[in-house]
């Protein structure tokens, strides 16, 4: 071999060995969390994450071989051209993988603060909770879910069972992200666990025919539209299914920006209207619930948010959408759904369990103890999110519902623990 291609072999064999050391390095799981992290995880959970990692990691580890092997014969120019783009190909895989234990890892870290993770645990459990009570009915079983910590305005959702960015694993758990400011209101939580529903079941597809059949008869465009917004409206559906009004309120205060914001209707955006979400959840609660805190709740949003002369937003569109939330609200809870096994949403979930004379009779008839003790909270967990929910809507109530949420959901994360 000529000078010229053996220096070019002494480069490409250090990187080689590079790259070799730093899959070596990503084996080693302890590195990614911490240890207090990696003990919140119920067992099953954490065993489903290490699972995956570990697959990834040994995927890279055997291409890491193959390329010492190439190394080890390449004489030629061409073999070593061949070697460079083999060499490229496996860094951008390394990459690749690596931001998937980073997300992992990270997810993970969050939970090192032992009553954070204790939270998070209880989180796990109730999204758990929500999926299985649809599922479960349709002898489906529910993914592992891991909740993780994160700033900004709304949670998010990586599936299970989608491919991951290595492209070659799956997410093995439903990791939702909750966010700072809504940590002691989780409705957003079963919004995200709405979205794992309906991609195990096929309900977006489902009802976003349903929508269209059921609405072209006020209009193709406006039929076309809301049956475009099926998957988050699907998603909404569930949230308030399991915990009514709680859901609308958390909704409310996190699209309850500037009029531009609240009113914008962007082609192709799956998230409807904001208005006419807001709206869509008021009309969930008087078809379920009758009058209530909604109806405030629903005038001061149409106050705020003019749509008619020196409004924004399309109003003739809104307007129309409107009149129709009732219309929208029966096919959403009470049509028969392939995928619900020919029942409606109500027949699985009843919104009634929640409704407010519901919950103010659950908390009579357990009394002090439903907040404290480990069989009611374990029992009972989904309809005491819609009950502190409830109660923390309530200006003046705010801070002792909050508490007391946070109270009874460390509970619950310890009765896991233990379990």
């Amino acid at each position: 071999m000529g000078g010229g291609l053996a220096s070019v072999k002494v480069q490409l064999a250090r990187q080689v060995e590079h790259w070799s050391i730093a899959v070596d390095g990503l084996a080693d799981l302890s590195r990614l969390a911490s240890a207090t992290g990696w003990r919140s995880l119920e067992r099953y959970l954490g065993m489903a994450i290490e699972r995956t990692l570990r697959l990834s990691v040994n995927r890279l580890v055997r291409e890491a071989r193959v390329l010492e092997a190439e190394l080890s014969a390449a004489e030629t120019p061409a073999q070593l051209d061949r070697l460079r783009g083999d060499l490229l190909a496996f860094r951008g895989r390394y990459l690749a993988a690596e931001a998937v234990l980073d997300f992992y890892g990270d997810a993970v870290n969050t939970r090192t603060q032992e009553r954070l993770g204790t939270y998070l645990r209880a989180c796990d459990i109730l999204a758990g909770r929500a999926m299985a009570a649809v599922l479960g009915p349709l002898g489906r079983r529910s993914p592992p879910v891991l909740t993780y910590l994160d700033k900004g305005l709304g949670a998010s959702i990586l599936k299970a069972g989608l491919p991951l960015w290595d492209g070659q694993a799956v997410s093995p758990v439903a990791a939702i992200k909750i966010v700072r400011h809504n940590l002691f209101r989780p409705t957003s939580l079963l919004h995200e666990a709405g979205h794992q529903v309906a991609h195990e079941i096929g309900w977006n597809d489902e009802l976003a025919r349903e929508l269209r059949a059921r609405l072209t008869p006020h209009g193709a465009p406006l039929a076309e539209q809301w049956a475009s917004w099926a998957s988050e409206i699907a998603a909404d559906v569930f949230a308030f299914a399991h915990t009514g009004y709680a859901a609308v309120a958390a909704l409310h205060d996190v699209l309850a920006g500037d009029p531009d914001w609240v009113l914008r209707h962007v082609p192709g955006d799956p998230h409807p209207v904001g208005y006419l979400r807001i709206l869509l959840g008021r009309a969930m609660c008087v078809r379920f619930f009758g009058a209530g805190p909604w109806d405030d709740l629903a005038d001061a949003w149409a106050r705020l948010y003019p749509t008619g002369e020196g409004g924004g937003g399309d109003p003739e569109f809104l307007h129309r959408s409107t009149e129709l939330l009732p219309d929208i609200v029966e096919i959403l809870l009470l049509s028969p759904l392939r995928c619900l096994g020919g029942r409606s949403v109500r027949a699985i979930v009843d919104p009634a369990r929640v409704k407010p004379e519901a919950l103010e009779e659950l908390e009579r008839s357990a009394g002090a103890s439903l907040f404290l003790s480990d069989d009611w909270i374990a029992r009972e967990c989904l309809r005491l999110v819609a009950l502190s929910g409830l109660r923390a809507a309530v200006p003046g109530e705010v801070p002792e519902a909050l508490r007391r949420q946070e109270e009874w959901m460390l509970r619950l994360g310890r009765i896991v623990a233990v379990a």
